[in-house]
């Protein structure tokens, strides 16, 4: 089970309009992702953890290169799984800070001691790194310290 539900992941990707549809389950969910998130849903989700467009532009590069993300407006099936992944994370952060988006970015793009100093976000792009973020973030949000 999701420790987020899926229509907050979508939101973080876009929403209704960006997937093409409404996400309710998390079949929906599964579904959008197998069929491949649209590119705007990688712009979406970048957006809401980075202002500075710089700074955004080179961590969505990291997840799709720059050629791939011009050549393709869809993204293939492993892709848009990394960027779901990314996405339940920064709804997750959001859920914990009550909406506050600028709290969860604070704490996604912050050095976190439990993560090896690394930044939540950074730390979310591997499968295990995720897990260990959402952790923390279910922790806090049941107010346990970390």
């Amino acid at each position: 089970m999701l420790p987020i539900e899926p229509h907050l992941v979508a939101e973080v990707l876009g929403g209704k309009p960006v997937l093409r549809g409404p996400v309710r389950s998390l079949s929906d969910l599964e579904g959008a992702v197998s069929r491949g998130l649209p590119r705007r849903a990688l712009d979406a989700c970048v957006a809401r953890v980075w202002k500075d467009r710089r700074a955004a532009e080179r961590f969505k590069f990291l997840l799709v290169p720059r050629a791939t993300y011009h050549r393709r407006r869809f993204l293939k099936a492993d892709e848009s799984e990394r960027l779901e992944r990314l996405a339940r994370v920064v709804a997750l952060a959001e859920k914990v800070w009550a909406g506050d988006a600028d709290a969860a970015r604070v704490f996604l793009t912050s050095p976190h001691p439990m993560l090896e100093n690394r930044a939540p976000i950074d730390a979310a792009r591997s499968e295990l790194g995720a897990r260990r973020v959402e952790d923390l973030l279910v922790a806090l949000l049941h107010g346990h310290p970390v």
